[in-house]
């Protein structure tokens, strides 16, 4: 594929040599650049790919996209000596640049696949793996892009960020849609949109969750509002679109959107909606059961693997994606019952005797929200187990103490990703903050997480269930500048076997 190809949908200006030469792959690392790839210049929080530009061109490249006004910085050699063949293609914006040459390098992939982009500040990720086991419950293999990585049949595709780059997207879904993957349930964030990570995919229908403060500051957004406005801004791309009535923001967040919208929750007006709501749990199940109402008509009871008021409306909303795709809520009923997502409510072990569970609540409204959504299963205690990330603000550490004092029976105070701080040092902290409210003689303090994890193992008693929270689905720990590997699940399923046998 040549150049001007790959340039067809952007508008754009050339010095040196026309855009005719052959393009093996598109880099946005100078470090991958090499002959016959061309080099798009991004922008990002910290670097300017343009800096690098000259070092692309030293690796063999002679075809560099790069920002209007940063032509200087990226200081190409043009119409020197041994460049006669070297293109510098000028856009407007070279992460837009770089969304649409993807799209067109990889054959407009999302043409082939449906697929769901659904943005929220909370269930994003719990959302895409509901519709995957959904569909291809009923036979549409179907994808997953998001926290967790990107998932199809039983590949897996390790991903950097919950809305990989463009480059990265369009070369997922055309992965997909060649492995006869029929539907993809991405999870979409207001960086990936401000970012142009999602310029140029074809989406079949948006779906929106919710909106609390979140992702403000540091490399994020400047303010609420910013934030506010790119979860917005991703609703222009959706043809169709399904929103949470319960949330009072759904309404304008939708407004862009011309073709059919379908609404879910509890309020009125809802085309989806749950009554009779009831928390589940016998043998190693623990879910919650429903009565769904569909245009306010019964249309069944729905028993979901995943516990919470918080599960049913993001059961609700997968099944209004599933009616626009043409399914009827019946064909969902057994898949609903085995909904497992990584990290999320993820059961480690469930019986008689007590429960553990793995989240990946770390702020306060997820800590109040899974420990609320426990003690609905009436345990004799709760347990929980958290640390705080290190080398930010103290203002969740004090969040997380508080909350804890408050709603936890016992608290094993640990390590989450300490970074260049002492685990000791914050551990202590969130310590202080308990003490301040009451949870004096409700706790433990064990900074290194392995060991916390056993120690809760050997603390459980008949009835309690134990809250492992903060690490999720990772599969590491960062430390002093490193990610060291660490598997929560393996830890408690050792210490399980352990104490069992004993």
């Amino acid at each position: 594929m040549k150049l001007v190809e790959l340039l067809e949908q952007l508008e754009y200006s050339v010095c040196g040599a026309a855009p005719e030469a052959e393009v093996e792959d598109i880099v946005y690392d100078s470090r991958k650049a090499g002959a016959g790839k061309v080099f798009v210049c991004l922008v990002g929080a910290d670097t300017d790919g343009h800096r690098y530009a000259r070092s692309a061109v030293q690796q063999g490249c002679r075809m560099v996209v790069v920002q209007k006004g940063s032509e200087a910085v990226a200081d190409l050699p043009i119409g020197q000596e041994g460049m006669d063949d070297l293109t510098m293609v000028v856009v407007d914006d070279t992460r837009h640049a770089l969304a649409m040459m993807s799209d067109v390098f990889f054959g407009h992939p999302s043409k082939d696949v449906k697929v769901i982009g659904i943005t929220g500040t909370k269930g994003k990720t719990t959302t895409t793996y509901i519709l995957q086991t959904m569909l291809n419950g009923v036979g549409c293999p179907t994808g997953v892009i998001g926290t967790n990585g990107a998932y199809y049949g039983t590949t897996q595709v390790p991903t950097v960020n919950t809305t990989p780059e463009s480059y990265e997207t369009q070369k997922i879904l055309r992965e997909m849609a060649d492995h006869g993957v029929k539907a993809v349930a991405m999870e979409v964030s207001s960086i990936g949109v401000q970012w142009h990570r999602v310029d140029g995919i074809h989406f079949f229908c948006g779906m929106f969750t919710n909106f609390s403060p979140d992702h403000i500051g540091g490399h994020e957004h400047k303010t609420l509002e910013e934030y506010y406005g790119w979860k917005k801004a991703f609703f222009d791309l959706c043809p169709l679109a399904v929103g949470c009535i319960d949330d009072p923001a759904t309404e304008d967040m939708l407004a862009a959107v011309t073709g059919t919208k379908l609404f879910y929750g509890y309020k009125e007006g809802a085309d989806f909606c749950a009554e009779h709501v009831k928390p589940t749990k016998h043998g190693s199940f623990l879910g919650v059961q429903f009565n769904l109402l569909r245009k306010y008509q019964p249309a069944g009871t729905f028993e979901i693997s995943q516990p919470g008021d918080f599960s049913v409306l993001n059961a609700l909303g997968a099944l209004a994606v599933a009616e626009l795709m043409g399914y009827e809520p019946a064909a969902f009923t057994e898949a609903l019952t085995k909904v497992s997502v990584p990290g999320r409510t993820q059961v480690v072990s469930m019986s008689d005797d007590y429960g553990i569970v793995i989240d990946f609540a770390h702020n306060g409204i997820s800590f109040t929200g899974i420990v609320e959504t426990m003690r609905a299963y009436h345990p004799k205690r709760i347990i929980t187990l958290f640390g705080s990330v290190g080398d930010r603000a103290q203002i969740r550490r004090e969040e997380l103490g508080t909350l804890a004092a408050e709603l936890s029976d016992f608290t094993i105070i640990t390590e989450d990703d300490p970074g260049y701080e002492s685990p000791e040092k914050i551990a202590a902290e969130i310590a202080g903050f308990m003490e301040q409210h009451g949870g004096h003689g409700k706790y433990a303090v064990i900074p290194n997480r392995t060991k916390a994890l056993r120690y809760a193992v050997d603390l459980l008693q008949s009835g309690d269930i134990l809250l492992c929270l903060g690490k999720g689905h990772e599969k590491f720990m960062k430390r002093n500048g490193k990610k060291e590997p660490f598997d929560e699940e393996a830890i408690l399923l050792d210490a399980l076997k352990k104490k069992e046998t004993h």
